[in-house]
């Protein structure tokens, strides 16, 4: 295949999804923060697993290596390396039957910058848009309802706290979740045991939604893929790898990384139109086999794999009644802050915070923590207190960074859940602007 055909292709393309996408209706692209906020340290491809209950990453069937041009789609190898974890399909042929019954459907997206549509050229021609856009032509008599709840810099932390506010309450039928490239192994163990709670979280609420993963991967193969792929296949979730299909394309040179992104993380209009490909791809096969699907033996969760500490996971958010005194705080319950909506603001000229009483929260908890903003400028130093005991000092400073976003801290455990008191104490000093988003706790 000659690279200056297929970079003349991927480039017509982009024009096209470009201007389809600058019409009336269009939505402004704004700056998304990258989705890490801290370098991965291990970039190794799927490893070896014992636990699969279905096809292993070894055992799939891999088509010789084909030509690969955007106008006519994936090849049969891409789409084989995206089948990771094959997992269990009788929810999602549940959904499927649900549609083509002309009943309702909501399908729901909950990840990262990618997810949230960065770099695409609007939202709709992101992959949750152009998902969203199969699932309506693909049964045209239903309903479909698309929930993107992408919110940059999040990983599965975040996530699992948000899942309430940003996915479950829209009672989805498909969930898919994207936070390979957004959990790190700075915090390894806390990402893998919120991943985990994620997926239970969502898969015993109440509308039993079909879970799909789905592993993305920066341009360095940086991903948090392996973690995330021991805990779906404990689970028997199935696992769609973009990282796989994507990196084994550009390595036997058909295309190069800088024809689907333009920067080192986020796919590109292009890339989103690929990735959007390779989901469609893996759903049409799951479509074309509903007939041999026991919609009566679905995965089984009662066993924890790692931990069930976030499956409780909730949030606190400006408004709340727990919010027992704010004296002093700006509290804003519509505002947008990182993209996350809603925060209490401390703001000093001169870093005395006259007037200013700590933010007090009454809550009933097994463990706390808090979401705060990360400032490019100015960003202050808070203590935590819990209980009356000093438990965490956290300084929001993020001088020189790319931008103020949404961070998240772990603030303490306890063996049991209990009623505690929990104070935020500004410390003074020069000008400072302090953010708190939300308090995370679990039961």
């Amino acid at each position: 295949m000659k690279m200056k055909r297929t970079t003349a292709v991927l480039a017509a393309l982009a024009v096209i999804i470009c201007a389809s996408s600058c019409g009336g209706n269009a939505l402004a692209q704004t700056t998304a923060a990258p989705d890490t906020t801290a370098a991965q340290a291990e970039t190794t491809a799927a490893p070896e697993t014992t636990t699969a209950q279905t096809t292993t990453a070894a055992e799939r069937v891999i088509p010789e290596d084909s030509e690969y041009t955007i106008e006519n789609g994936i090849t049969d190898r891409m789409k084989a390396l995206t089948h990771l974890v094959e997992g269990n399909k009788a929810r999602l042929a549940k959904a499927f039957k649900k549609a083509q019954a002309g009943e309702p459907l909501t399908v729901a997206y909950l990840g990262g910058s990618i997810t949230q549509g960065s770099s695409a050229a609007s939202p709709d021609t992101a992959y949750a848009g152009l998902t969203t856009d199969w699932f309506k032509k693909t049964f045209p008599n239903s309903e479909i309802t698309g929930v993107n709840a992408g919110i940059g810099a999040t990983g599965s932390y975040i996530g699992v706290y948000r899942a309430d506010r940003d996915v479950l309450s829209k009672s989805p039928d498909i969930v898919f979740i994207d936070f390979s490239v957004n959990d790190t192994t700075e915090h390894t163990e806390r990402n893998i045991a919120s991943y985990d709670g994620l997926i239970r979280k969502l898969w015993y609420s109440d509308s039993k939604p079909a879970v799909i993963t789905i592993a993305m991967t920066m341009e360095d193969g940086t991903s948090f893929q392996k973690y995330h792929e021991e805990v779906c296949r404990a689970y028997d979730i199935p696992m769609i790898s973009y990282h796989d299909a994507i990196l084994d394309t550009i390595n036997n040179g058909h295309i190069k990384w800088t024809d689907i992104s333009d920067d080192n993380i986020h796919p590109n209009a292009v890339g989103h139109v690929v990735l959007t490909e390779m989901i469609t791809a893996w759903l049409q096969e799951a479509l074309d086999s509903i007939d041999s699907i026991d919609t009566s033996a679905e995965s089984d969760l009662s066993a924890v794999y790692t931990s069930d500490k976030y499956s409780t996971a909730y949030m606190i958010l400006p408004g709340d009644e727990r919010n027992t005194d704010n004296t002093g705080w700006e509290v804003k319950t519509d505002d947008i802050f990182g993209n996350f909506g809603g925060y209490w603001k401390l703001l000093s000229r001169d870093g005395t915070f006259e007037g200013a009483e700590p933010l007090t929260f009454d809550i009933e908890a097994k463990s706390i923590g808090v979401f705060y903003g990360k400032m490019t400028s100015n960003g202050g130093t808070f203590d935590v207190i819990v209980d009356g005991d000093l438990v965490k000092t956290i300084s929001s400073d993020f001088h020189g960074g790319w931008g103020n976003y949404v961070e998240a801290e772990e603030i303490i455990d306890f063996d049991e859940c209990g009623s505690h008191t929990v104070e935020i104490v500004p410390h003074t000093g020069e000008k400072a602007v302090i953010m708190i988003s939300a308090l995370a706790l679990t039961k």
